[in-house]
């Protein structure tokens, strides 16, 4: 079974305090602006980068890498689910939370 080549990926996770979705930049700083995060094109490089957020638990949790595109403004998600975490929290009422 063949491997599939490595696409571009940023770091992403979860501001600890907040909750909010966060990306890693390439100075090392966190970001709530994907189109700040360092895009990664070399998979060894992106393993280090993911170790490195790992190791900040008292600043970031659930950090992993995910796809992203590059694009006139910089990186941007190439999924659904990156498109969706990068519009913000979604945790206003709704649904049956409505009603409490």
């Amino acid at each position: 079974m063949s491997r599939r080549p490595f696409t571009p990926k940023v770091v992403t996770a979860n501001a600890l305090l907040e909750g909010d979705a966060v990306w890693l930049t390439e100075d090392d700083r966190w970001t709530r602006d994907m189109r700040e995060a360092e895009l990664i094109t070399d998979e060894a490089v992106a393993d280090d980068r993911l170790l490195f957020a790992i190791a900040q638990p008292d600043v970031v949790v659930g950090a992993y890498l995910v796809d992203a595109e590059s694009g006139d403004q910089g990186p941007g998600p190439s999924h659904f689910r990156e498109a969706f975490r990068t519009r913000g929290p979604s945790n206003y009422a709704h649904g049956k939370q409505v009603g409490e």
